[in-house]
């Protein structure tokens, strides 16, 4: 079992902080807003392995920091990943990647996510939680993928899919469609919409009517939602990051004509 004072302040990529049992995570780096990369990608599976292992945790509000819940916003034909990646950055991406996205789900209490603003890497975190609330700034895309040139395999191919529907989360990944909060509430992927300045307060109101409730009500409530997701998870994400990872090594088409050099 983890401690709370052992492990709230391990993490550079996110800030806790506990009262009455309610747990808030607030992700950011350097007190900004989140700027995805190997540390958060490193940290975060760990961190969010000792949440779940700490019993005293019977709720979990994960949000954000500034204006954007999580950045930055990649450039459409352009790739965060360098040609030819060595099998060492491979594997670790592969063993992060899976982690993160399981230890996630494997947090055993309810999870409130408060998206503060624009999500537009690994959105599919914070859709994860029970309870999803939005700013009315928050935007939702997959920027950082198949717009990208990369696959998306590591849990997008998954969670949008199932959240949007199969065709209307096939057409999100491969255009880099942007969603408002607005489209978000429509298609189900949030459950309110509020005011910057009223979306934290409106989760710790939900987080405190749900901790007064029994422990084993909570938990086992927790375990039976996120039991498809980590069937899902399972059969799927690594088979999805192999991919992402085995595109990567494909070599750029030589021009052809007039325009070979």
């Amino acid at each position: 079992m983890s401690a709370f004072d052992e492990y709230a302040n391990r993490y550079k990529s996110a800030r806790m902080e506990r009262r009455n049992g309610v747990l808030q995570v607030t992700l950011h780096t350097d007190g900004q807003s989140l700027r995805w990369g190997f540390l958060p990608h490193g940290e975060l599976p760990e961190a969010f392995h000792d949440i779940g292992a700490d019993r005293e945790n019977r709720v979990v509000i994960l949000t954000g920091t500034g204006h954007e819940f999580s950045g930055p916003r990649a450039t459409p034909g352009t790739s965060s990943f360098p040609a030819r990646p060595s099998i060492e950055r491979i594997d670790r991406i592969h063993w992060e990647g899976r982690h993160l996205l399981m230890n996630l789900l494997s947090i055993e209490v309810p999870m409130i996510s408060a998206i503060n603003g624009p999500a537009w890497r690994h959105s599919e975190i914070p859709l994860l939680c029970d309870i999803v609330l939005a700013a009315e700034t928050a935007q939702f895309q997959d920027s950082a993928h198949f717009a990208s040139e990369v696959v998306p395999g590591d849990g997008m191919h998954i969670v949008y899919p199932l959240l949007l529907g199969m065709n209307r989360g096939r057409y999100f990944l491969m255009t880099g469609q942007t969603l408002d909060a607005a489209a978000a509430l429509r298609l189900g992927l949030v459950a309110e919409v509020l005011p910057g300045d009223k979306l934290l307060a409106r989760a710790w109101e939900l987080a405190e009517d749900l901790v007064r409730r029994p422990t084993l009500l909570l938990r086992y409530t927790r375990l039976l939602f996120t039991e498809y997701l980590r069937r899902q998870m399972h059969d799927l994400l690594g088979y999805g990051l192999a991919m992402e990872s085995l595109a990567l090594f494909e070599k750029p088409e030589a021009p052809t004509g007039p325009e070979r050099r």
